[in-house]
């Protein structure tokens, strides 16, 4: 029998504002390279390859090879819902730039949350599934349900065909750290990230985890704007 969880020890890992800025780049369930993550926290690479050890052996990133070179990725949607968890409390860095605004509003807007939608469009559209009857209201972090009518827009998304999948829930509601209410994750949430990108009207964005809705998709978002 195990006793208390020892929060302490991953909270040690995510505390070092290297590891930190490793952890938020890798939420969009991309791999990338150590290269990669040494620029993005701003180490030297023996550091940064000091760093991924930890968070490898830590359990909160996992390292695999291609070729000459490893690739780390988040360990798995558990240690996602961490990272966006904490960031729903952390202090907000002031904004310094022109950049670094867009930057900020892009984010706000649309991003990836591991394998799912998050920002105000994703809230919009949950809002949207909730209202038309074919998602139960959402709670933060706990388990929802389909309901047996799916409406037009669970029908566009093809959300009525989203097969078992086991120990995850079909629906999770996912706390959004700009929105502060939860939005859709689960398999039912993968899935839609999945169709939204497929169908083009999403595009991931080369630098960072945002997505930016394509001509197409700004005026067939605006139809759920609140």
């Amino acid at each position: 029998m195990d006793a208390d969880a020892d929060l302490a020890a991953p909270a040690k890992l995510m505390g070092d504002p290297a590891r930190a800025a490793m952890l938020t780049a890798l939420l969009d369930g991309r791999s990338l390279p150590a290269s990669d993550l040494a620029a993005i926290a701003g180490v030297a690479a023996p550091t940064a390859s000091s760093h991924l050890a930890q968070l490898v052996e830590g359990g909160l990133v996992v390292a695999t090879r291609s070729g000459r070179h490893r690739y780390f990725s988040l360990a798995g949607a558990e240690v996602a819902r961490a990272v966006e968890a904490l960031q729903a409390i952390a202090p907000r860095r002031p904004v310094t730039s022109y950049a670094g605004s867009r930057a900020a509003k892009r984010l706000a807007e649309a991003r990836s949350c591991y394998d799912h939608l998050a920002g105000r469009l994703a809230l919009d559209l949950a809002d949207a599934l909730v209202g038309e009857g074919s998602i139960e209201p959402l709670g933060i972090g706990q388990p929802g349900s389909l309901t047996d009518r799916p409406g037009p827009l669970a029908m566009r998304l093809g959300l009525d065909r989203v097969p078992p999948t086991g120990k995850r829930p079909a629906v999770r509601g996912c706390l959004d750290w700009t929105e502060r209410r939860p939005h859709l994750a689960g398999a039912v949430g993968a899935h839609m990230l999945g169709v939204l990108l497929a169908d083009g009207l999403l595009v991931r964005d080369r630098d960072d985890r945002g997505l930016t809705p394509t001509p197409e998709g700004a005026a067939w978002f605006a139809t759920f704007a609140r």
